[in-house]
């Protein structure tokens, strides 16, 4: 089984000053795997990054507030992300993966825990198939908590599940921008499905994944004209996270730095008061964070 890279350990610091309250609603905790092991079925092992190294990247980028979220690469157990609510001081909400067999009772403590919601992630880095069943109960028992899901899939996925996501009753997030080809443009059939997508409004998006979607590496500006066309469409639905530890990168040259990762923030939003939403009040509103 192949180890991946760890996040770079020099952020440099955002080159503007992020307003109080800033959220970062999408980032993980790998580890220790002493304490939390990885889940047998990875298709990959990460080096450690527990949750005091985020505790330092926050204090680096002048992030106040996060949503962790939790990771396939440790399986389907909860743990390492409920232990970093549980750590947060308050600071922190969370988002869960079920399986199958999960239960209306398991969600309702978990929410008592500071969960907010449930991702399926079935994007071919982390493998699996979308399960419909699945999803139409969990949106269900979401609705009933006031939760929201998110989904982590490929372009062409996106596609076919627009119509069931448009009929959901509940808050959808599509994570990393769909994760579209830049390389196709703005004019390509599942961008253009996304921009329908968040004419929606319960469905959200979150600006993060840029290192995932680039062609061109840093410092992104390929994924700026995507930022922009999503933001012109909904700007109160539109949110920002990290991503870190970035998973999956096995080319320590391709890693990303975050804070070069947050730069992107003034260019996908030159207005300010467009870009404190997004970075505030969309996930306070959004999460319910207070």
């Amino acid at each position: 089984m192949p180890n991946c890279e760890g996040p770079d350990p020099n952020p440099v610091a955002p080159a503007f000053t992020p307003p109080p309250g800033t959220c970062d609603t999408h980032f993980h905790v790998f580890g220790p795997s002493d304490r939390f092991p990885y889940g047998a079925n990875r298709k990959y092992t990460p080096p450690d990054s527990p949750l005091e190294d985020y505790f330092g990247l926050m204090e680096v980028l002048g992030i106040e507030r996060g949503v962790v979220v939790h990771p396939n690469l440790h399986g389907p157990d909860n743990a390492v992300t409920l232990d970093a609510i549980a750590r947060s001081d308050g600071r922190f909400l969370g988002v869960v993966k079920l399986e199958a067999s999960g239960t209306f009772e398991e969600l309702k403590h978990l929410d008592t825990l500071g969960v907010r919601g449930v991702r399926f992630a079935f994007n071919p880095q982390h493998g699996g198939t979308f399960d419909s069943e699945l999803f139409d109960r969990t949106a269900g028992w979401c609705a009933d908590l006031g939760w929201q899901i998110e989904i982590h899939s490929a372009p062409d996925d996106l596609v076919e599940l627009a119509e069931r996501l448009v009929r959901a009753e509940i808050p959808i997030v599509i994570d990393h921008m769909g994760r579209v080809d830049v390389s196709l443009g703005t004019d390509q059939e599942p961008f253009r499905v996304l921009l329908d997508l968040v004419r929606e409004t319960h469905i959200w998006v979150k600006l993060t994944g840029a290192d995932r979607i680039t062609k061109t590496g840093a410092p992104y500006d390929d994924v700026v004209p995507f930022a922009r066309e999503l933001i012109a469409v909904a700007p109160d639905r539109m949110i920002w996270g990290t991503d870190w530890p970035h998973s999956a990168y096995f080319d320590p040259s391709k890693m990303p730095n975050d804070g070069v990762l947050m730069n992107l923030l003034p260019a996908f939003a030159p207005d300010s008061a467009v870009r404190d939403r997004i970075l505030v009040d969309n996930a306070a509103r959004l999460f319910g964070f207070t």
